[in-house]
């Protein structure tokens, strides 16, 4: 089985990590993790350099855990949902995980929803996390 978990450093990622990395360790499933970054000249290094960091940590989690994985950060020029649902579905992704930001209604309608384009448009199952 492969596991797919939406990461983006956020309280809500993480619980959607630690989801996976236990569901993993049940089903012997590998676990992959992706930061989706538009990419260009709107990623500033500092940002860039946070988000590496991050995923230095996460590596490190899925290592102590014991977990098969791959942590990726992808900079495609998409939108982090299209970014996670293509990737899904290039490699097979068996379950997604994502974790679900709090947002007003106003801020969902200018910025859209990332885990709401996920669930509409991944062709596995996601299990979503508050």
């Amino acid at each position: 089985m492969k596991f797919l978990v939406a990461y983006n450093g956020s309280a809500e990622s993480r619980a959607a990590l630690d989801l996976a990395i236990k569901h993993a360790s049940t089903f012997k499933a590998k676990v992959f993790v992706i930061t989706s970054m538009e990419g260009g000249h709107s990623e500033k290094p500092e940002d860039i350099a946070r988000v590496n960091q991050e995923l230095k940590r996460v590596r490190q989690k899925l290592e102590d855990a014991g977990a098969e994985h791959e942590v990726h950060e992808m900079a495609r020029g998409l939108s982090p949902g299209e970014d996670i649902v293509i990737f899904a579905q290039e490699n097979g992704i068996d379950q997604i995980f994502v974790g679900i930001e709090k947002k007003s209604r106003t801020r969902k309608l200018l910025l859209g929803s990332t885990a709401q384009y996920i669930i509409l448009k991944a062709a596995c199952p996601v299990t979503t996390i508050k």
